[in-house]
C-alpha cells in the first residue's frame, strides 16, 4: 500500500503509517508469528487516510482476540493500565507490587515527615542501603504526558524529606533517591531534568528496555484490567476490593463468587490470570 498514508496519533499529530510499528506492539502480545503477520497485513488493507491509531488498536485487538484471549490481554497493556482508574491509587498498588517483586521492601500511601513539612508519599521502597520516594503520576488519558513541571515538583519535595532522612539513625550510610513513575511518557525536557538532579523516572517505555511495559512483562505482574474475560464493571468491583493484579485474582479464586461472577465463567478467567502470571 501506499506508505504515505497520514494516521492521526493520540497526540493529535499526523504522521505516515508504519506497518512494522504495528508488527512490533503485536510481538509483545508473544503471539505466534504467522498470526502476526496475517493481523498486520488484514489491518494494512483497511487503513484510510486520518484514521487514528487508537481505531488501528482496535481493529488489531479485535482480531488478536479471536485468535487468542491471552495474547490479546497482553496487547491491551498500555490500555490495561489506564482503565485501573479512575483515580491514581490502583495505579501506586501496581507500582508498589512490582517494585515488592524487585526484592524490596515497600508502603503504598504514606505520611512522612520532611524537613519543613509533612508530605504525602504514593510508594516508599527499600532493598540494602537503598532508600527511594517514589511518586506515581497515573493518566487515564493516553495523550497526557508528564512535562518538566513534575519532576520539578516531585525533587523540590525529596528534598524536603531527604534532610530529614539524613537526620535519622543509620541512614548516613544510604542511598537516598526521589522518583517519579507515569503510565503514559515525559517529555525530553522532563527527562534531561530527571537525569540532572537523579531522580529515578520510570515511564510507559523509558528506560528503554526497562519501562513499565518491559518490567510487568518480564514480573507477570499484569494488572486485571487486561483480562478479556471480565466485565468492566467485575473489573471495578475488584479494583473496589484493592485487588489489582492478575496474580492476586489467580491466587484467591474466591473473589469471583465474592463478586457475583457466574461460576460457568470462572474456569476461563482463572486460566486466563494464571497464563498472565507467567514471567518472560
Amino acid at each position: 500500500m501506499n506508505k504515505s498514508v497520514l494516521i492521526k496519533k493520540y497526540s493529535g499529530e499526523y504522521e505516515a503509517f508504519d506497518v512494522n510499528k504495528l508488527i512490533n506492539s503485536l510481538r509483545r502480545s508473544r503471539a505466534d508469528e504467522d498470526i502476526i503477520q496475517d493481523i498486520a497485513r488484514k489491518v494494512q488493507e483497511q487503513i484510510e487516510e486520518g484514521m487514528t491509531t487508537k481505531k488501528i488498536y482496535q481493529l488489531a485487538f479485535k482480531m488478536l482476540k479471536r485468535k487468542s484471549r491471552v495474547s490479546a490481554s497482553k496487547y491491551k497493556l498500555k490500555k490495561a493500565l489506564m482503565e485501573l482508574g479512575p483515580t491514581g491509587f490502583p495505579f501506586e498498588k501496581l507500582v508498589g507490587k512490582l517494585l515488592a517483586h524487585e526484592g524490596f521492601d515497600t508502603e503504598v500511601d504514606v505520611i512522612v515527615q520532611g524537613n519543613c513539612v509533612q508530605h504525602e508519599i504514593d510508594v516508599i521502597a527499600q532493598k540494602d542501603n537503598n532508600h527511594y520516594m517514589i511518586e506515581c503520576k497515573y493518566h487515564s488519558d493516553q495523550g497526557r504526558v508528564c512535562n518538566v513541571k513534575i519532576p520539578l515538583y516531585i525533587n523540590s519535595r525529596f528534598l524536603d524529606v531527604e534532610k530529614n532522612w539524613e537526620r535519622q539513625k543509620g541512614h548516613d550510610t544510604k542511598l537516598h533517591k526521589g522518583g517519579v513513575y507515569t503510565n503514559t511518557r515525559f517529555t525530553s525536557d522532563a527527562v534531561q531534568y530527571g537525569k540532572c538532579v537523579g531522580l529515578l523516572l520510570t515511564s510507559w517505555d523509558y528506560p528503554m528496555d526497562n519501562g513499565l511495559k518491559d518490567r510487568i512483562d518480564k514480573a507477570g505482574l499484569h494488572p486485571l484490567t487486561a483480562l478479556t474475560t471480565l466485565t468492566k464493571a467485575e473489573k471495578s468491583k475488584l479494583l473496589d476490593k484493592g485487588i489489582v493484579l492478575c496474580k492476586e485474582l489467580h491466587e484467591n479464586p474466591a473473589l469471583l463468587e465474592q463478586i457475583g461472577v457466574d461460576k460457568k465463567r470462572h474456569k476461563n478467567i482463572l486460566a486466563d490470570s494464571k497464563e498472565l502470571c507467567q514471567s518472560t
